[in-house]
């Protein structure tokens, strides 16, 4: 069996982040989303993985390699244009081959990974297996009816009026009966090849189409607060570990880990909560729910429920929260100006300014 990652997405919803890095490599609690798909696939038993990638393959190669360091071979698909994920399986012909396959989003993140799944899907084989969780609004989703029995019925792509709330987690398992699904299929109003179609396209032939509800966490980090969500629901499982340099002064409370190298000074930090490698945190708070990666300066500041991400300073700002601040980036008091009101008022006008 192989696995088909795809990390060729725009990530538009996570801009102005993604203009400059890819959206499947921000960081939750400092490891990267796509990392954890990579992991879960391993866990699997699964080691031949092709990824799709797009603009920013360069990246995705950089951070990813050969696949080595997660147990994996990788082999890199390029896709010009995102053009539907029922586009990167036919994409993916040569990879695929006629083997099964586990087609998994790099953006997607999934508590407990994918084993189970896969050991159902190898023991019975269907011809496509999906993952459905119930959510509060499946209008950005695509949308799965079942029948009385359970069994998948209809398939829908964000639709403006849902028949059901459950909707498509990102990962399908899949036989090689998908490949001629795809080809069936036109482009959807959106102008992409959506996997919904080739699904439709299977379960009308009558193929064997199953479902497995899940009860688990699952997220789609398309989203800021999607990220800081998943960020707050990796944290909660930290094991607490002081690697870094702590002095008398400074205080660290609950699961909280300090990578070696790191310093704390004079700070407070209450976890759940990581401080990556290099980073240092002198004169400040962090609180719960909060990621610093490596090599930043955060400097009479208080910051909580964020994301910070490499090399970047957060100097005498006061209190931050619920943000993602980039890489390299630079925060620090606004310079002050002197208060004053600027007025046009007509003949005969009254005025009462507060002072």
């Amino acid at each position: 069996m192989k696995a088909l990652v795809l990390s060729g997405g725009a990530g538009t919803r996570l801009r102005p982040i993604t203009h400059t890095s890819a959206k499947q490599l921000v960081p939750v609690a400092n490891k990267a989303v796509l990392f954890y798909g990579l992991e879960s696939i391993a866990a699997a038993g699964i080691t031949d993985v092709g990824v799709i990638v797009g603009d920013t393959a360069a990246e995705i190669q950089d951070a990813v390699g050969d696949g080595s360091k997660f147990g994996l071979e990788i082999t890199y698909i390029p896709q010009e244009r995102p053009l539907g994920l029922a586009h990167a399986v036919i994409v993916a012909r040569d990879f695929l081959g006629d083997d099964d396959f586990v087609m998994y989003l790099g953006d997607n993140f999934i508590v407990g990974g994918i084993t189970g799944l896969v050991e159902e899907f190898r023991t019975h084989r269907p011809d496509a297996q999906i993952l459905l969780t119930r959510v509060q609004d499946p209008r950005s989703f695509g949308v799965a009816e079942l029948d009385d029995a359970g069994q998948v019925v209809g398939l829908e792509e964000k639709p403006e009026h849902p028949k059901s709330d459950l909707a498509l987690v990102g990962v399908y398992l899949f036989t090689p009966v998908i490949h001629d699904a795809v080809r069936a299929i036109t482009p959807s109003w959106r102008g992409e090849l959506e996997i919904t179609h080739a699904l439709q396209h299977l379960i009308d032939a009558r193929a064997d189409v199953r479902c497995t509800v899940i009860k688990g966490y699952w997220k789609d980090t398309g989203n800021v607060a999607d990220m800081l969500e998943v960020n707050r629901t990796v944290l909660e499982g930290l094991a607490r570990r002081i690697d870094g340099d702590v002095d008398a002064a400074s205080e660290t409370v609950g699961r909280v880990v300090v990578e070696e190298g790191a310093s704390i000074v004079n700070s407070r930090i209450v976890g759940p909560a990581v401080v990556g490698a290099g980073t240092v945190v002198e004169d400040s708070y962090v609180g719960p729910f909060t990621s610093i990666a490596e090599n930043c300066r955060i400097t009479d500041s208080e910051l909580e429920f964020s994301i910070v991400l490499r090399d970047s300073s957060i100097d005498g700002v006061g209190r931050i929260e619920s943000s993602l601040i980039g890489r390299h980036v630079q925060v620090t008091p606004a310079p002050s100006v002197p208060s004053a009101h600027r007025l046009v008022l007509g003949d005969h006008s009254k005025v009462q300014i507060h002072t």
